[in-house]
């Protein structure tokens, strides 16, 4: 009982403004976008126009509407190494499904939401069954959804890509919703920005503001001590795991509605994408400790990073020279400024 009060009390009790900035998780991740963002602003002349602005947050979200939900499931105690693959797959049962059954492609859009959240379900139930670590589940999940990722498309299309869904009934009202553009003062903005943000938002409401977030915090401590206390552990973990299906369902389809044709083989590798900007955003790996602005904050530097180094006219292989410091460095920051906080209680 004393474990999870304590962690409870904690966030209630009174303490001044500067121990509250020390103990946010996000402190580390925000000093390292400022350094990034005044980096660049002078190794690349077109970095601070609107434009450019536009198109940094474009790629910081694409990544952030999945490092919202990862970030998540991490503080929880938890990794998903399919949440890269499962983006693909939301996006081709959307594409695949409309296309055979010569349906509303609204019909295709809600299968895939069932389907993959029935596989986020799948995660969460394998992981509170077995008692296996989350990364064995998931990389089987990740293996499994790879192979049939290419079977099913090479099976139906013929292909390892899908066939064109453009001309169908629904795409147009669909595009509009998950890839439209909104002109705002001039300049575009793709509309997965306010996904984004949207999600980050509903996130910090859950993780500060409801019961729900405090078991997402207990189940990551300690989830036995949490067990104990009465915290739901098997359904928090995984409606975590189906909050990431749910991000991954989102981002597939953007992918399917901005492009029209999904490449099956896409996906692999960005699940490490999602869970360094959520590490870079201040969650530990052992879990327990995070938040969902922390993980948007490091989205964004993803995304400062991957154009700044375009803007900049840099050899663009560095890029993942880059990413990899600034993991390092934020990880670092992050457990500098919590050992700050402890010791200022």
């Amino acid at each position: 009982m004393s474990a999870t009060t304590t962690t409870g009390d904690e966030r209630l009790l009174r303490t001044s403004p500067v121990r509250k900035l020390l103990g946010r998780p996000e402190l580390g991740s925000v000093v390292g976008a400022l350094a990034v963002f005044v980096f660049f602003a002078f190794a690349a002349d077109s970095f601070l126009r609107a434009s450019s602005l536009s198109t940094v947050l474009y790629a910081a979200s694409t990544i952030g509407i999945m490092a919202v939900p990862v970030a998540l499931l991490m503080i929880g105690g938890e990794f998903d190494l399919s949440a890269g693959v499962l983006v693909t797959s939301s996006a081709l049962i959307s594409s695949m499904f409309s296309y055979q059954m010569t349906a509303n492609v609204w019909v295709g859009v809600g299968v895939s939401l069932l389907v993959t959240l029935a596989i986020g379900a799948f995660n969460g139930f394998m992981l509170t069954r077995t008692k296996l670590p989350s990364f064995i589940i998931t990389l089987g999940t990740f293996l499994m959804l790879t192979g049939m990722n290419l079977g099913f498309t090479k099976l139906i299309s013929g292909t390892v890509s899908t066939k064109t869904i453009a001309d169908m009934e629904g795409f147009p009202s669909a595009r509009d919703v998950f890839a439209s553009t909104l002109t705002i003062g001039g300049v575009d903005f793709k509309i997965t920005i306010l996904w984004w943000f949207a999600l980050v938002a509903v996130a910090s409401w859950i993780l500060l503001r409801t019961r729900a977030g405090n078991w997402i915090f207990a189940v990551g401590g300690n989830q036995d001590a949490a067990r104990a206390v009465g915290v739901p552990v098997a359904a928090t973990k995984t409606g975590l795991y189906m909050g990431v299906a749910f991000g991954a369902w989102i981002a597939g389809q953007h992918l399917l509605f901005s492009y029209d044709v999904v490449q099956s083989g896409e996906g692999v590798g960005n699940e490490l994408i999602y869970i360094i900007a959520a590490v870079i955003g201040g969650c530990l790996i052992t879990g327990g400790y995070g938040s969902a602005v922390g993980s948007a904050v490091g989205a964004f530097i993803f995304g400062m990073t991957s154009k700044g180094i375009v803007f900049a006219e840099w050899n663009p292989d560095w890029f993942k020279f880059f990413l990899g410091a600034m993991l390092l460095l934020a990880t670092l920051l992050n457990a500098w400024v919590r050992k700050r906080a402890e010791a200022t209680k």
